[in-house]
Protein backbone atom coordinates (compact mmCIF):
# COMPACT_ATOMS: atom_id res chain seq x y z
CA UNK A 1 0.00 0.00 0.00
CA UNK A 2 1.45 3.36 -0.99
CA UNK A 3 0.23 5.30 2.01
CA UNK A 4 -1.26 4.59 5.39
CA UNK A 5 -5.00 4.67 5.71
CA UNK A 6 -4.64 6.51 8.97
CA UNK A 7 -3.21 9.45 7.07
CA UNK A 8 -5.84 8.98 4.39
CA UNK A 9 -8.66 9.48 6.89
CA UNK A 10 -7.73 13.10 7.33
CA UNK A 11 -7.86 13.76 3.60
CA UNK A 12 -11.32 12.21 3.39
CA UNK A 13 -12.99 14.35 6.05
CA UNK A 14 -15.35 15.99 3.58
CA UNK A 15 -18.47 14.28 2.31
CA UNK A 16 -17.80 11.38 0.00
CA UNK A 17 -20.30 10.08 -2.45
CA UNK A 18 -19.65 6.47 -2.60
CA UNK A 19 -20.45 4.61 -5.62
CA UNK A 20 -19.96 7.85 -7.00
CA UNK A 21 -19.69 8.48 -10.58
CA UNK A 22 -18.54 4.99 -10.97
CA UNK A 23 -21.99 3.47 -10.66
CA UNK A 24 -21.99 3.83 -14.43
CA UNK A 25 -19.24 1.24 -14.62
CA UNK A 26 -21.17 -1.16 -12.39
CA UNK A 27 -24.38 -0.59 -14.34
CA UNK A 28 -22.57 -1.27 -17.61
CA UNK A 29 -21.23 -4.54 -16.24
CA UNK A 30 -24.71 -5.53 -15.10
CA UNK A 31 -26.22 -4.77 -18.49
CA UNK A 32 -23.52 -6.74 -20.27
CA UNK A 33 -24.12 -9.64 -17.92
CA UNK A 34 -27.88 -9.56 -18.45
CA UNK A 35 -27.47 -9.57 -22.23
CA UNK A 36 -25.05 -12.46 -22.01
CA UNK A 37 -27.45 -14.33 -19.75
CA UNK A 38 -30.29 -13.93 -22.20
CA UNK A 39 -28.12 -15.23 -25.01
CA UNK A 40 -26.66 -18.12 -23.08
CA UNK A 41 -29.72 -19.03 -21.05
CA UNK A 42 -27.87 -18.63 -17.75
CA UNK A 43 -26.80 -15.76 -15.51
CA UNK A 44 -23.08 -15.00 -15.36
CA UNK A 45 -21.81 -13.42 -12.18
CA UNK A 46 -18.70 -11.24 -12.47
CA UNK A 47 -15.41 -12.27 -14.04
CA UNK A 48 -14.55 -15.89 -14.69
CA UNK A 49 -10.93 -15.52 -13.57
CA UNK A 50 -10.04 -16.64 -10.07
CA UNK A 51 -9.32 -13.86 -7.62
CA UNK A 52 -5.62 -13.33 -7.06
CA UNK A 53 -4.52 -12.71 -3.49
CA UNK A 54 -3.61 -9.07 -2.88
CA UNK A 55 -1.62 -7.36 -0.16
CA UNK A 56 -3.19 -7.27 3.27
CA UNK A 57 -4.74 -3.91 4.15
CA UNK A 58 -3.01 -1.83 6.85
CA UNK A 59 -3.96 -2.64 10.44
CA UNK A 60 -5.40 0.86 10.87
CA UNK A 61 -7.80 0.12 8.04
CA UNK A 62 -9.61 -2.71 9.80
CA UNK A 63 -9.28 -1.10 13.25
CA UNK A 64 -11.12 2.12 12.46
CA UNK A 65 -12.85 3.58 15.50
CA UNK A 66 -16.26 3.68 13.84
CA UNK A 67 -18.05 2.91 10.59
CA UNK A 68 -17.64 6.41 9.21
CA UNK A 69 -13.89 6.44 9.83
CA UNK A 70 -13.65 3.14 8.00
CA UNK A 71 -15.58 4.52 5.03
CA UNK A 72 -13.49 7.70 4.97
CA UNK A 73 -10.29 5.67 4.98
CA UNK A 74 -11.45 3.64 2.00
CA UNK A 75 -12.57 6.78 0.16
CA UNK A 76 -9.17 8.38 0.71
CA UNK A 77 -7.48 5.43 -0.98
CA UNK A 78 -9.97 5.44 -3.85
CA UNK A 79 -9.63 9.18 -4.37
CA UNK A 80 -5.91 8.83 -5.00
CA UNK A 81 -6.20 5.60 -6.96
CA UNK A 82 -4.35 3.61 -4.31
CA UNK A 83 -7.04 1.12 -3.35
CA UNK A 84 -6.93 -2.59 -4.13
CA UNK A 85 -9.69 -5.22 -4.33
CA UNK A 86 -8.54 -6.43 -0.93
CA UNK A 87 -9.19 -2.98 0.57
CA UNK A 88 -12.80 -2.88 -0.56
CA UNK A 89 -13.49 -6.42 0.56
CA UNK A 90 -11.78 -5.86 3.93
CA UNK A 91 -13.84 -2.73 4.51
CA UNK A 92 -17.05 -4.56 3.63
CA UNK A 93 -16.20 -7.39 6.02
CA UNK A 94 -15.19 -4.96 8.79
CA UNK A 95 -18.29 -2.78 8.57
CA UNK A 96 -20.40 -5.54 10.10
CA UNK A 97 -18.67 -5.19 13.48
CA UNK A 98 -20.02 -1.68 14.08
CA UNK A 99 -23.42 -1.68 15.79
CA UNK A 100 -24.27 2.03 15.56
CA UNK A 101 -27.53 2.86 13.84
CA UNK A 102 -27.24 6.58 13.18
CA UNK A 103 -27.14 8.56 9.93
CA UNK A 104 -23.34 8.44 9.77
CA UNK A 105 -23.10 4.66 10.19
CA UNK A 106 -25.86 3.96 7.66
CA UNK A 107 -24.17 6.25 5.18
CA UNK A 108 -20.87 4.43 5.75
CA UNK A 109 -22.54 1.07 5.14
CA UNK A 110 -24.08 2.30 1.93
CA UNK A 111 -20.81 3.80 0.73
CA UNK A 112 -18.64 0.78 1.51
CA UNK A 113 -21.13 -1.72 0.09
CA UNK A 114 -21.51 0.42 -3.01
CA UNK A 115 -17.78 0.50 -3.55
CA UNK A 116 -17.65 -3.29 -3.43
CA UNK A 117 -20.51 -3.61 -5.92
CA UNK A 118 -18.90 -1.01 -8.17
CA UNK A 119 -15.74 -3.08 -8.37
CA UNK A 120 -17.21 -6.57 -8.56
CA UNK A 121 -20.16 -5.82 -10.83
CA UNK A 122 -22.88 -8.37 -11.48
CA UNK A 123 -21.36 -10.90 -9.12
CA UNK A 124 -22.37 -8.65 -6.20
CA UNK A 125 -25.43 -7.04 -7.80
CA UNK A 126 -27.62 -8.56 -5.10
CA UNK A 127 -26.06 -6.06 -2.68
CA UNK A 128 -27.45 -3.04 -4.53
CA UNK A 129 -30.63 -3.29 -2.47
CA UNK A 130 -28.48 -3.11 0.68
CA UNK A 131 -26.86 0.09 -0.62
CA UNK A 132 -30.29 1.56 -1.30
CA UNK A 133 -31.69 0.54 2.09
CA UNK A 134 -28.76 1.92 4.10
CA UNK A 135 -28.69 5.19 2.18
CA UNK A 136 -32.44 5.65 2.64
CA UNK A 137 -32.13 5.09 6.39
CA UNK A 138 -29.34 7.65 6.59
CA UNK A 139 -31.45 10.22 4.73
CA UNK A 140 -34.45 9.50 6.96
CA UNK A 141 -32.41 9.96 10.14
CA UNK A 142 -30.57 13.09 9.01
CA UNK A 143 -31.13 14.39 5.47
CA UNK A 144 -28.48 17.10 6.06
CA UNK A 145 -25.72 14.74 7.20
CA UNK A 146 -22.56 16.04 5.51
CA UNK A 147 -24.67 18.45 3.50
CA UNK A 148 -26.73 15.65 1.97
CA UNK A 149 -24.01 13.06 1.26
CA UNK A 150 -26.40 10.11 1.61
CA UNK A 151 -29.00 11.83 -0.56
CA UNK A 152 -26.36 12.41 -3.24
CA UNK A 153 -25.33 8.76 -3.06
CA UNK A 154 -28.94 7.60 -3.26
CA UNK A 155 -29.81 9.95 -6.11
CA UNK A 156 -26.81 8.79 -8.11
CA UNK A 157 -27.73 5.17 -7.44
CA UNK A 158 -31.30 5.67 -8.65
CA UNK A 159 -30.13 7.30 -11.86
CA UNK A 160 -27.29 4.93 -12.69
CA UNK A 161 -28.19 1.48 -11.36
CA UNK A 162 -30.51 -0.78 -13.40
CA UNK A 163 -34.11 -0.46 -12.18
CA UNK A 164 -34.37 -4.24 -11.75
CA UNK A 165 -31.88 -4.04 -8.87
CA UNK A 166 -33.74 -1.31 -6.98
CA UNK A 167 -36.65 -1.62 -4.58
CA UNK A 168 -37.99 1.93 -4.23
CA UNK A 169 -36.66 4.68 -6.47
CA UNK A 170 -36.08 5.14 -10.19
CA UNK A 171 -34.17 7.47 -12.48
CA UNK A 172 -36.76 10.26 -12.20
CA UNK A 173 -36.61 10.11 -8.41
CA UNK A 174 -32.82 10.15 -8.48
CA UNK A 175 -32.64 13.09 -10.88
CA UNK A 176 -35.05 15.08 -8.74
CA UNK A 177 -32.96 14.38 -5.63
CA UNK A 178 -29.76 15.54 -7.31
CA UNK A 179 -31.45 18.67 -8.67
CA UNK A 180 -32.66 19.52 -5.18
CA UNK A 181 -29.18 19.05 -3.75
CA UNK A 182 -27.61 21.32 -6.34
CA UNK A 183 -30.17 23.99 -5.44
CA UNK A 184 -29.84 23.55 -1.68
CA UNK A 185 -26.04 23.30 -1.63
CA UNK A 186 -24.77 25.06 -4.77
CA UNK A 187 -21.33 25.62 -3.25
CA UNK A 188 -20.61 21.88 -3.14
CA UNK A 189 -19.07 21.25 -6.55
CA UNK A 190 -19.67 17.51 -6.37
CA UNK A 191 -23.41 18.16 -6.43
CA UNK A 192 -22.98 19.75 -9.85
CA UNK A 193 -20.77 16.88 -10.99
CA UNK A 194 -23.28 14.20 -10.00
CA UNK A 195 -26.17 16.14 -11.52
CA UNK A 196 -24.28 16.56 -14.79
CA UNK A 197 -23.50 12.85 -14.75
CA UNK A 198 -27.18 12.09 -14.24
CA UNK A 199 -28.32 14.22 -17.17
CA UNK A 200 -25.71 12.72 -19.47
CA UNK A 201 -26.48 9.17 -18.35
CA UNK A 202 -30.14 9.76 -19.13
CA UNK A 203 -29.31 10.99 -22.63
CA UNK A 204 -30.06 14.68 -22.00
CA UNK A 205 -26.71 16.50 -22.06
CA UNK A 206 -28.02 20.06 -22.62
CA UNK A 207 -28.99 20.77 -18.98
CA UNK A 208 -25.68 19.26 -17.85
CA UNK A 209 -23.64 22.01 -19.50
CA UNK A 210 -23.87 24.76 -16.86
CA UNK A 211 -23.00 22.21 -14.19
CA UNK A 212 -19.99 21.00 -16.18
CA UNK A 213 -18.82 24.58 -16.57
CA UNK A 214 -19.13 25.06 -12.82
CA UNK A 215 -17.03 21.95 -12.24
CA UNK A 216 -14.34 23.10 -14.66
CA UNK A 217 -14.20 26.51 -12.99
CA UNK A 218 -13.78 24.94 -9.54
CA UNK A 219 -11.96 21.75 -10.41
CA UNK A 220 -9.51 22.15 -7.54
CA UNK A 221 -12.43 21.41 -5.21
CA UNK A 222 -12.85 17.94 -6.73
CA UNK A 223 -10.98 14.81 -5.71
CA UNK A 224 -8.60 13.24 -8.24
CA UNK A 225 -11.08 10.48 -9.05
CA UNK A 226 -13.85 13.05 -9.48
CA UNK A 227 -11.62 14.99 -11.83
CA UNK A 228 -11.33 11.81 -13.84
CA UNK A 229 -15.11 11.53 -13.97
CA UNK A 230 -15.35 15.14 -15.11
CA UNK A 231 -12.90 14.42 -17.91
CA UNK A 232 -15.04 11.48 -19.04
CA UNK A 233 -18.25 13.51 -18.91
CA UNK A 234 -16.71 16.30 -20.96
CA UNK A 235 -15.62 13.72 -23.49
CA UNK A 236 -19.15 12.32 -23.60
CA UNK A 237 -20.68 15.69 -24.46
CA UNK A 238 -17.86 16.98 -26.68
CA UNK A 239 -19.86 16.51 -29.92
CA UNK A 240 -22.71 18.58 -28.46
CA UNK A 241 -22.71 22.23 -29.57
CA UNK A 242 -24.76 23.08 -26.50
CA UNK A 243 -21.72 22.75 -24.24
CA UNK A 244 -18.80 24.80 -25.58
CA UNK A 245 -16.69 24.16 -22.50
CA UNK A 246 -16.39 20.55 -23.66
CA UNK A 247 -14.74 21.72 -26.87
CA UNK A 248 -11.93 23.59 -25.15
CA UNK A 249 -8.92 21.53 -26.23
CA UNK A 250 -6.69 23.40 -23.80
CA UNK A 251 -8.70 22.19 -20.83
CA UNK A 252 -6.91 19.67 -18.65
CA UNK A 253 -7.63 18.52 -15.09
CA UNK A 254 -5.27 20.05 -12.59
CA UNK A 255 -3.10 17.83 -10.50
CA UNK A 256 -3.13 18.28 -6.77
CA UNK A 257 0.12 18.80 -4.92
Amino acid sequence: MQNSVAASCGRASRACAAPGGAWREMAARVRVGVVAAAAAGSLVFGCSAERRPGPLPPVSFVKAVDALALSDALEALIAEGHDTPADREAAYEAIARFADRDAASYFARAAITGRLVQQRGLRFANLVEDVESSARKSVELDPDFRDGAAKRLLGTLYVIAPAALLKHGNSETGLRMLEELAEQHPDIVENHLRLAEAYISLGDPAPACPHLRRCVAEISSLRPDEQGLLTQLLSDVRPQACCPVADAESWRPRKRN
